[in-house]
């Protein structure tokens, strides 16, 4: 059973922690004078910031639904396919991002790329397909903040979406991507403090004990010869690689990279976070569903 908090509480720490970030944003900010400010800053980012960076945009909170949900009914393939899925852009990025930097130095975004290569025919499907991702993105992360709010303290979801994009607007209307790097910064140093904590938990949890407990009561869930485990994850690696090549905020990283290795050194750390963060994800939910069978996936 899970302890709730009140509604006024949760409320007040959300319109604080996010008050504070657009303040911190406004203090280190600069007034944008141009689109390329705006939009990739000024491209002099290090690993570090690129990093944490693309980190903090990321893994919002939908992390906490999504791949420990695909484990309760796809299982181990699942949360592989999940795992890979969201990691292997980064590979892709890793060997294309340099070279479409080369070819556009002043670039701002994928879509100069495909009108020249492709053409307006392409272009446009490509605007599409961003956008579309876009929406269902925004939904994803403002819906997953709302329900882990309302899941632990019964906060009504409306309340919480419209607080949490009001916040957002004033920092990222006022500053664009420069503003937001400030902020994801500290953002990330939090979140990894959190997911180094979360992860000694897990380790300690999973036990020989617990996946006995998962064979007996849904045997599927671990079974490497289970044909949709392996279906499971076939569908979210595409899904999620696919639609994560259309990202706007990874390409907006590529062009504010500093130099072309800044770029590689950045892709590398995150294949292997992204990959080991959604592994330990979806085995911790594989392990607790069978042992509090009463909790939220």
């Amino acid at each position: 059973m899970i302890t709730t908090i009140s509604i006024q509480f949760s409320i007040t720490v959300l319109i604080i922690t996010g008050l504070f970030f657009v303040a911190l944003g406004y203090l280190n900010s600069k007034k944008t004078i141009s689109n390329q400010d705006y939009i990739v800053g000024n491209r002099d980012e290090n690993t570090f910031t690129l990093t944490a960076s693309l980190t903090a945009s990321a893994l919002g909170a939908w992390i906490l639904f999504g791949p420990a949900s695909a484990a309760t009914w796809g299982g181990l393939g699942a949360v592989i396919g999940y795992a890979l899925g969201t990691a292997a852009p980064m590979v892709f990025l890793y060997n294309f991002g340099p070279k479409i930097r080369k070819e556009f130095p002043k670039g701002l975004a994928l879509t100069e790329f495909i009108k020249k290569r492709f053409g307006d025919g392409i272009l446009k499907l490509s605007l599409f397909l961003i956008l579309f991702y876009l929406i269902i993105f925004l939904i994803a992360e403002v819906t997953a903040i709302a329900s882990l709010l309302n899941l632990i303290s019964k906060t009504p979801l409306w309340a919480t979406s419209a607080i949490t994009l009001i916040i957002c607007l004033l920092y990222i209307l006022r500053g664009g991507f420069k503003l937001s790097v400030i902020t994801d910064k500290y953002q990330f140093i939090i979140v990894s403090v959190i997911i180094l904590i979360s992860f000694t938990f897990i380790l300690n949890s999973l036990n020989t004990s617990s996946f006995e407990i998962i064979k007996k009561n849904s045997p599927n869930l671990l079974d490497t010869k289970y044909l949709p485990n392996y279906t499971a994850g076939l569908t979210f690696f595409i899904a999620v690689a696919a639609t994560n090549l259309f990202h706007q905020g990874n390409w907006q990283r590529v062009f504010a990279a500093r130099n072309n290795n800044k770029l590689k050194d950045k892709f590398i750390i995150l294949f292997s976070y992204y990959f080991h963060d959604r592994i330990l994800d979806g085995l911790y939910r594989i392990n607790i569903l069978f042992i509090k069978s009463r909790s939220k996936p």
